[in-house]
């Protein structure tokens, strides 16, 4: 008798995240989903995503010392950009057809079908070696129940410390992670974390620093 191929579920989890890391998750699908050719017709368009994003970003800025209004006008801002997050992990289930990468594509998640459930280590960048120009290809640890890796990369300011971080680059494998439009001769801070477990993600790896050829 064949075996019924499991359904590839996207994960709600990130309605009951805490705000910053939902603000995080939303500006990653926000990142990524518009991107993908794999889809097409998507029923929130980015500048509405964008536009609750920072309402409630700024609504959630405002909240110290703004007393109970101020926590209402936060918490009505969060439930907005959750309701639309919600309509748009309906449709990446539908239009990623029970293919995980192309779900993961998006920036959402799918939900785990592992019953052993443990938090993911933290991993450790390997190496990076340099693709074409202004192309980096980055190896990190992974564990076996990882779904997906992730890396940024930031640019190494003049005093040394990293600037802001890019939106994250999704790969489905561990090994040589394609990261582009770097410039030749900067100097790069590279971080990867990877995608599954009891609590999503795991904690991002320690910096590995690289000048870019």
């Amino acid at each position: 008798m064949k075996m019924k191929t499991p359904v590839i579920r996207v994960s709600l989890a990130f309605g009951s995240s805490p705000d910053n890391s939902l603000i995080t998750f939303a500006r990653n699908v926000l990142a990524l989903l518009y991107l993908i050719s794999s889809f097409t017709g998507i029923p929130v368009t980015a500048a509405v995503l964008e536009a609750a994003i920072t309402a409630f970003a700024d609504a959630k800025a405002a909240q110290p010392g703004g007393g109970k209004a101020a926590t209402a006008d936060k918490d009505n801002k969060r439930a907005t950009l959750v309701d639309l997050l919600k309509e748009l992990a309906l449709y990446v289930q539908v239009a990623s057809k029970n293919d995980l990468a192309v779900l993961l594509s998006s920036g959402f998640l799918a939900t785990s079908q592992n019953r052993a459930q443990y938090p993911l280590s933290k991993p450790v960048m390997l190496r990076i070696v340099t693709g074409m120009t202004g192309e980096a290809l980055v190896t990190m640890s992974t564990e076996s129940i990882a779904r997906g890796c992730e890396v940024r990369v930031a640019e190494i300011g003049e005093d040394g410390a990293p600037g802001e971080f890019r939106p994250v680059v999704f790969s489905t494998s561990s090994r040589r992670i394609p990261v582009t439009a770097l410039v030749p001769g900067k100097l790069y801070a590279y971080q990867g974390r990877t995608l599954g477990g009891s609590t999503t993600y795991s904690d991002w790896s320690d910096q590995l620093v690289q000048r870019a050829g």
